[in-house]
Parts: structure tokens; C-alpha cells; sequence
């Protein structure tokens, strides 16, 4: 357990205490959970990741990239978050045998809870949930590719490349 409850084996979430008026209450902790899907290429793995949305993440490419993970929220268990996010950024489910990684800790953000499973899933149609910013809406992803590893570990963000690093060692690929 890193800290905060115990929901099973190997999993924790970390739940925030906030004061307010005086009185504290629980809210949803800045762990992340997701699903990091691979299919088996020609050249080795190739790992589901998706580029942000917004403004802000539009014309990067490096290190800008991620696997579908999000927040989450008080209570719920970190693969249920895993589940849900998946979904939600993705519009597709995925089917299969998980294999948990090694909790990451994300400097000033919290930990991330990540499960590694294959599937050679149909991305034409993938389809994104949306977030406003200044009355506008946005899609929360806005590109879906499978990236064969040295691709991916150009593209994900800095502080997530120990998760590809990790499931390319599990994979038996190292390099």
C-alpha cells in the first residue's frame, strides 16, 4: 500500500482531506488510473496513446502524448478508474487479461495506477468526451494511434515514459 485505504492486492488509493468551514471532508485524491493497451507488431509492441486535446496541446508532438488514464474520484477503486477513463476518453472497451505495473509517482501530481492488456482494437471509431474551456468545447483527446515503442517513448510525456519502459521489459522487450 502506498497510502491512504487498502481496496486489494497491491491496490491503494489516496483520498484528500479538505477543510472546509472548519470541517474536513473527503474528495477525490490526485492519483490517476489507466489502461495502457498493446498489440503485438511486426517490429515488436505497439502501444495505444493519445494526444491531448485544447488549445494548449495543439502542434506538439513530443512528449506530449499519453495512454487513456484519468482522475480517480473518492471511493472508487483505482481499475474501476482505469475502466472508466478508458472509455470515456476512448469510446471503446477493451477485453482481456491485465497485468497491473508498478505504481508510478508523478512528481507534484499524485500516482499513477496503470494495467498493461492486449487488444488490436478498431480506432476508426474512437471517439473522445469533451471538456469547456471558456464556453468552448474541446475534445479531452484529440488522436488515437498505436505507436511502435521507440515511437512511443518519443511521444509520451516525460514523466510517463518509466510506464513504457516498464511494459517493454514485462513484454520481454527490451530496447
Amino acid at each position: 500500500m502506498i497510502g491512504g485505504t487498502k481496496l486489494g492486492p497491491g491496490i491503494a488509493t489516496r483520498p484528500c482531506v479538505q477543510s472546509i468551514g472548519g470541517k474536513s471532508t473527503m474528495s477525490a485524491s490526485s492519483d490517476s488510473a489507466g489502461l495502457l493497451v498493446f498489440r503485438r507488431g511486426a517490429d515488436g509492441p505497439e502501444f495505444l496513446l493519445v494526444h491531448p486535446g485544447g488549445p494548449f496541446w495543439r502542434g506538439k508532438e513530443a512528449q506530449a502524448w499519453s495512454f487513456p488514464k484519468g482522475r480517480i474520484e473518492a471511493g472508487e477503486a483505482p481499475l474501476s478508474a482505469a475502466r472508466r477513463e478508458f472509455q470515456e476518453e476512448t469510446g471503446l472497451s477493451v477485453e482481456g487479461d491485465l497485468m497491473e505495473l508498478t505504481p508510478l509517482k508523478r512528481p507534484g501530481r499524485g500516482h499513477v495506477f496503470c494495467w498493461l492488456v492486449e487488444a488490436d482494437l478498431d480506432l476508426s471509431s474512437a471517439r473522445s468526451n469533451t471538456f469547456d474551456l471558456r464556453s468552448t468545447a474541446f475534445p479531452e483527446v484529440d488522436a488515437f494511434a498505436y505507436c511502435v515503442s521507440a515511437l512511443a517513448l518519443q511521444r509520451i510525456h516525460k514523466s510517463l515514459r518509466p510506464v513504457i519502459e516498464e511494459a517493454l521489459h514485462r513484454l520481454g522487450w527490451v530496447g
